[in-house]
């Protein structure tokens, strides 16, 4: 039972790489966080089967509620989802504001994957830190989604381990096909192609980008992904910028086929001090040369290996991109593909569940005998 903040049908990221694995061995039911529906006249759930094998249980409340009542609606709503689904062996939260309607529920073992610090985040509800606090008192085990996270987590809880962003090898590696058709709101524009895919959002540098296209007018930068939680009217509107929207994950591929760089222009403040952007090994993985700016989980360990060039200003960038665009692939795609190797979702995911798998056989042994369930020695089982 996974509680999120995310949408499954927002953007295909950790949490869908994850729980579709999960689903190969486990039932899988996601409950999402609410939404207003004019609609109706009393709260309820919309369930949804996607084909990577989970069940979504989105709560859906009338419009007009006060707080308290949202409150209380969402409470009732998660424990009727309790009493069809049964009691889960398994309850796994990427968001720590479920604690304030979770707390009543039981489960074998509790499971905190925090993929980002969201108490950061613009917007961030003030009562987060404290339900994060919360969580890792209840949590058996936690996982970070990269290693900054771990560093920062690891006195907080005596069960923590770094599994950082993972890759799909196998489906970026599309792109390096050649024969892979340009989509058509793509195939209009110049090259060199410099290309972003992800949220666009606070933690995007939009001024980089913008100082940029303006030093390189000749360059094009195509720009893909959901607008959220900034001013659509504030994005640069240059002749050699292109928004293009949202894309499926499935359409990515195609896309970066028909780029010449891959661009990381994230802003360097509390919203990125701890992401590691998932889209670092897919670029690679796409056999494209990338430049970031420094986000630490980048420079640790693409930039000390040469993997991304590392740019700290507009001028910094426009040489990163010279230097990668006059670089022969083959000087460096072989020692990038060893270092794919070894960080699959596959090998994330089979990772993440012995964990799982031993402080279950924990709570298993200790329940049988009657004894309270024992604490978890982190190095029974290797770090990964």
């Amino acid at each position: 039972m996974c509680l999120s903040h995310l949408r499954w049908n927002f953007v295909f990221q950790r949490p869908q790489h994850l729980l579709s694995r999960a689903a190969k061995q486990y039932r899988v039911v996601i409950f999402e966080e609410t939404v207003g529906n004019g609609t109706i006249t009393e709260p309820r759930i919309t369930y949804t089967e996607y084909p990577e094998g989970v069940t979504v249980a989105l709560p859906e409340l009338p419009w007009g509620m006060t707080d308290a009542e949202v409150l209380a609606a969402h409470r009732r709503l998660f424990e009727e989802l309790i009493e069809r689904e049964g009691r889960p062996r398994v309850l796994w939260f990427y968001t720590p504001m479920a604690m304030e309607f979770s707390d009543s529920v039981d489960a074998d073992i509790v499971v905190f994957d925090k993929m980002d610090e969201l108490a950061a985040f613009k917007g961030a509800p003030p009562p987060i830190v404290a339900f994060e606090t919360r969580l890792l008192e209840r949590a058996d085990v936690v996982f970070t989604g990269g290693q900054s996270l771990f560093e920062a987590a690891r006195d907080r809880h005596s069960n923590v381990h770094a599994f950082p962003s993972s890759v799909d090898v196998a489906h970026f590696a599309q792109a390096r096909a050649g024969a892979v058709p340009d989509p058509q709101d793509q195939s209009s524009i110049g090259r060199p192609r410099i290309g972003y895919f992800g949220v666009i959002d606070e933690r995007l540098d939009i001024e980089l980008v913008r100082r940029t296209a303006e030093l390189k007018p000749d360059w094009q930068f195509v720009m893909i992904g959901p607008v959220i939680k900034i001013d659509p009217v504030a994005l640069p509107k240059l002749p050699n910028i292109h928004w293009l929207g949202a894309k499926d994950y499935r359409e990515l591929p195609a896309y970066l086929a028909h780029w010449d760089v891959g661009f990381m222009p994230f802003a360097l403040n509390e919203a990125t001090r701890f992401i590691s952007p998932t889209k670092t090994p897919e670029f690679l993985a796409a056999g494209l040369p990338v430049v970031s700016t420094a986000i630490r989980d980048v420079v640790r360990p693409y930039g000390e290996k040469g993997f991304v060039e590392i740019a700290a200003t507009a001028d910094g960038t426009v040489r990163g991109i010279e230097k990668v665009l006059s670089r022969p692939k083959e000087a460096w795609a072989s020692e990038v593909d060893q270092h794919l190797a070894t960080m699959s979702w596959d090998q994330t995911w089979s990772g993440m569940n012995a964990l799982m798998v031993k402080a279950l056989e924990l709570h298993d042994g200790a329940a049988a005998d009657g004894r309270a369930p024992a604490s978890f020695n982190p190095g029974e089982v290797a770090h990964v």
